[in-house]
Parts: structure tokens; C-alpha cells; sequence
């Protein structure tokens, strides 16, 4: 039960998320892109830009310090690698983001977040 909460809560932070980047400017490519090595979120793309997005949505905004860290940004891109020449045109820009979110709360949108 306490995980199907969470994943319910997940999802709408993910929708909630993709508004925010519409409402930004970003055009949305794809949501919850599976890969072996893992899920992308949000992919998104504005310009000559394709951002791979993780989304953390916390309860409060002071879970959110605690939210993403070196392991879980090493995923994500690791999963950005794999979906790179699908969403990817030759010359265009990549590069990881993550969007912090939490109730009552504008969303943190940290750009260029890893650098391999």
C-alpha cells in the first residue's frame, strides 16, 4: 500500500512537472522512458537543447536537500546514454536536469546537473 502511495504521488509530480516545463518553454518528447539501465522521467526539448529530467516530488520542501545524490544522477544518465539517438539530433545540445517539487511549493529546476 505505502508504495503505491508513493508511485501515485510520483506520477502526479511527473505531470505536474511536464506543465511547468510546457509553461517554461520546453517542449515534451517523452515521459517515463524505459531503458535497461534505468527510467528517464521527462525528456524535454527547447531550442537546440534536449534535457533528460528527473523529477523528485517530497512530502515537504525539507525532504528535498536529500532528494538526489551522485548515485541516482549516475543512473539517470546512464539511462540518458541509451535514449541519446532517439531523442537526440546531430548538434543539439544534452544535458541532465532534475526538478524539485514539493506541496505549495515553486518547483527548483536545477539545469546541467551532471557532468561524467
Amino acid at each position: 500500500m505505502k508504495r503505491e502511495l508513493a508511485e501515485a504521488r510520483g506520477r502526479r509530480g511527473e505531470m505536474l512537472a511536464a506543465w511547468y516545463l510546457r509553461c517554461s518553454g520546453w517542449r515534451v518528447l517523452a515521459r517515463r522512458a524505459q531503458t535497461p539501465r534505468g527510467e528517464i522521467d521527462l525528456i524535454v526539448r527547447r531550442g537546440r537543447t534536449v534535457a533528460f529530467v528527473e523529477v523528485k516530488w517530497r512530502k515537504s520542501a525539507a525532504d528535498l536537500a536529500l532528494a538526489i545524490d551522485e548515485r541516482r544522477l549516475r543512473r539517470v544518465a546512464a539511462a540518458a546514454e541509451a535514449l541519446i539517438p532517439r531523442f537526440v539530433r546531430n548538434g543539439e545540445d544534452i544535458r541532465v536536469d532534475v526538478l524539485l517539487m514539493a506541496p505549495g511549493r515553486w518547483p527548483v529546476h536545477l539545469a546541467n546537473v551532471w557532468q561524467p
